[in-house]
Parts: C-alpha cells; structure tokens; sequence
C-alpha cells in the first residue's frame, strides 16, 4: 500500500493516535485518534474541509477543556493543510490552546469552530462534534498506529463512518463479537490480513463495534486499520458512563457457550460479549473495560503445585498487555464510574488456600491501587457465582473484613448467590450464558443502587 499522507510521530498527548491516510485500489486504511478512550467529546468544531480554515475554538482532540491537539496541523487558511478536498483527515491538529488561541503549525484558532484542513474541527467538552476517530475500548497499545494491540477480554474498537461497506487488517486468529448498526453478527475468527465487517450497506451513516471474545491468555490481538472503501471514517458518540470489571475466568466468560459442564477450556466456547460483566455494562449503557483472566487469584492462582501463589491477577492489574512486563497502562485514559471487583474463587477453590492474613493483605493492596488509579470511583467487592458454602462463607468474611478496615464510604460489598445448576453449565462448572444473565441482573441492581443510575 502506498501512503498518501502519513501524520509525524504523535505529541505525548494522552487520547489520540496517529491517523494514517492510504490509497490502494481506491481504499482508504485509517488508523485513528482514539477519541478520548472513553472521554466525552465536546462542541466548538465544524468538519474538517476542503482549502481549511483555522481550528475552531476549543479545538483538537476531545479532552478535558478542549483537550491539546496533536502536533504538525497545515497552515491555515486558503488551501491550508493536508486535507483532501473531500475534508478527509490527513494530518492531527496544530497544538492550539483549549480557548482555540495560537497554535504553532497550525495557526490561531477561530472563536466559531470553522473548518480546517490541518487536522479537522476542535471540540470542548460538553458532547459536540470532534475528530474524526477509531474508538477504541478497553486497554489498547496504540504506541505504534501501524500496529494497534490488546489482549485483555472485551477490548476491541468501534467505528462511525458513512459508506457502504468496512473492513479491518487484523493480524493473528483471535475470535470477535461484531455488531453492525446495534445488530449482532456472526462470530468473526480473524485471518491475518483484510476482514470483511459489512458490506452491501446503505450509503449512510453506520456504526461497527468489534470486541475480542477470548482472554489475554490466548494471545495479543493486532489491528493494523480500517478500510471503508470510498467512504469516510466519521467523529465517535461521545462517552459518558464507564465501568471497569476486574475478575477471572467467570468474567472473562469460559466456557459459557459449552454445551454442559464435561466439556474443558476452548476459545470457542468463551464469549466475553455474554459474560455478566458484559450485560451489565450494556444494561447501563456503560462501555466497559474489564482486566480479568482465567485460573488468577487474589493471593493464589488455580492449583496445588509449588508456583500457585505466583503472579496472581494483581500482578497484572497495571498492564496494558498483560503478558508484557514493560506494558504499563495510562490510567488517566480511562477513569470509570465504578469498579466491580470479583476475585477469590480460585484462591479458595483447591486443596491449599492463603491464610486468612495473607489473602486479606493481598486484597487490602489491590484495593489501595484501584484506589489510587481511580480517586472518585466506586468499588464495589463480591465473590460469585462458583464457590459455595463454607468456602463462599470464608471468603465473604475476609473481603468485608478488608473492606470495613479501610473506612471508605465509596468501597462497599454485595452478594452474587451461588449457581444451583438449575440453569445448566458452561464448560468444567463455569456460569452457563444463562446463569450470566442473572448474575448481571444482580450486578446491575447493585450499581445503579451504587450510582443513582
């Protein structure tokens, strides 16, 4: 593929990556701002245009106060930037101010949002129009826009464009939920290279969610563009509610599309998209990011053997790529509304448990860095729905004691009631899908009670 226009390496800004413009056989792969990860788009700016004009007030990437645009805008004015005649983007906006003052390459900003062709419109902060942008939801690598990458369950990408059809480079064989305008689509298994979203659509506006279905254990996922044939990529729906799920296989969803409780482990019986976690967020209309992996404990993973207790989930909770050591999360990208913390069943599900004082330490730290990472959130803390009787007792008791002793009115526990089998099982005793509606119905309940929703 031949670059038409390609933007310079991005400003350290927080919400955006690069945009990347090619032409091949007349289709345009576009790599995108990330809107924010999750923040609320704002007014102040007109489409990017043909012949541009300057930024417009508030202008850049969506942020707090008109965030900070990128670096290396066009000039502005009469046949100012990069921009096609057709007003696509080809380059990031100039570094102008939140009151859409001067910007060093890309001209002093305009008080009426006007058209631009160094990089598109500005936006504020209170819901308006921004640039145009791949949204990209959960904990994503976007360091290199010619290789997006994740791995944690649920993280994928949603689109806005006008065209008639949507493909995306994907690289590796990770499974997908797609939805096409709200409506779901068969599961995609990626093949390295062009993967057909949609196509034989009106030629309107349409919206594409893609999220990874399996979990972290099973590799990283790579998205490497999206290509609308002669459409044009358009500003994401802004943000406004957030939730973050932290857990391990039951939210990560194993083995909930087994067909009963004999068959083991599979990528192609796990559905993220159907896990309680999941339904929650899309009963509240929430997006969700959700840290979670099979078999990991609080103190203690799944098993007997010498290493059990070696790199539980908290080890990775701070990852963007959880297998990657040097993979650290921003968390300034994505701050939700609440927490729900469902950990401990695999600390008490086998032969040797932590003490009481080790796994009460162990969780007291990972609350203490939720905490820190997200200072106005509510955390919610529960167990559910595998463990039963003395074992659910146990471990209630150490997670009420942890949160009692650290006196923050806005970290509380719930109950998730144990699974009976009236609903049937996933794969090796896991929640069935139906099972996982019910524990959202639960989880829900508790968080709109937690925040007023």
């Amino acid at each position: 593929m031949q670059l038409l226009a390609r933007v310079n390496q991005r400003a350290r800004h927080p919400y955006c990556t690069h945009i990347l413009l090619g032409v091949a056989m007349n289709l345009a792969l576009i790599l995108g701002c990330s809107s924010g990860v999750g923040r609320t788009d704002g007014d102040g700016g007109g489409a990017p245009g043909a012949n541009g004009g300057a930024p417009g007030a508030n202008g850049g990437v969506p942020g707090a106060n008109g965030g900070v645009p990128g670096a290396n805008a066009g000039a502005p004015g009469t046949n100012g930037g990069a921009a096609g005649t057709s007003g696509t983007l080809a380059s990031i906006g100039g570094a102008g101010s939140a009151s859409g003052g001067a910007a060093p390459s890309g001209g002093a900003g305009s008080s009426n949002g006007g058209q631009s062709s160094g990089g598109g419109s500005g936006s504020g902060v209170s819901g308006g129009p921004s640039t145009p942008a791949v949204h990209y939801v959960g904990r994503v690598d976007a360091d290199n826009p010619a290789s997006v990458r994740f791995a944690w369950s649920g993280t994928g990408a949603v689109v806005r464009f006008r065209g008639d059809r949507a493909a995306v480079d994907l690289g590796g064989g990770q499974e997908y939920t797609v939805l096409v305008d709200g409506k779901l689509q068969p599961k995609l298994t990626a093949t390295n290279g062009k993967n057909v979203l949609a196509q034989g659509l009106s030629a309107d506006e349409h919206t594409i969610e893609l999220y990874r279905r399996t979990e972290a254990s099973q590799g990283e996922s790579e998205i490497r563009g999206f290509d609308f044939g002669t459409g044009q990529l358009l500003a994401p729906a802004p943000v406004t509610r957030r939730l973050e799920f932290v857990g391990d296989s039951i939210t990560c969803g194993y083995g909930n599309e087994g067909a009963n409780a004999s068959c083991d482990f599979s990528a192609q019986t796990e559905n993220h998209y159907l896990s309680y976690a999941a339904i929650t967020a899309r009963n509240l209309h929430a997006e969700l990011s959700t840290v979670a992996w099979s078999g990991k404990g609080v103190a203690c993973n799944y098993g007997d053997d010498a290493s059990s207790c070696t790199d539980p989930l908290p080890t990775y909770y701070a990852r963007t790529l959880p297998n990657r050591v040097d993979s650290n999360w921003d968390f300034s990208l994505f701050q939700p509304d609440a927490v729900v913390v469902n950990l401990g069943t695999n600390d008490l599900s086998t032969s040797i448990d932590p003490d009481k004082a080790t796994f009460e330490a162990a969780y007291r730290a990972l609350l203490q860095r939720i905490r820190q990472a997200y200072p106005t959130a509510r955390i919610l803390c529960t167990n559910g729905p595998l463990l039963n009787g003395t074992e659910l007792t146990t471990v209630r008791g150490y997670i009420t004691d942890v949160v009692t002793s650290m006196a923050d009115a806005r970290i509380t526990t719930f109950e998730i009631e144990p699974q009976d089998g009236s609903d049937g099982y996933g794969c090796q005793y896991h929640p069935s899908l139906a099972e996982h509606q019910k524990v959202a119905a639960v989880v829900t309940a508790a968080l709109k009670t937690a925040l007023g929703w």
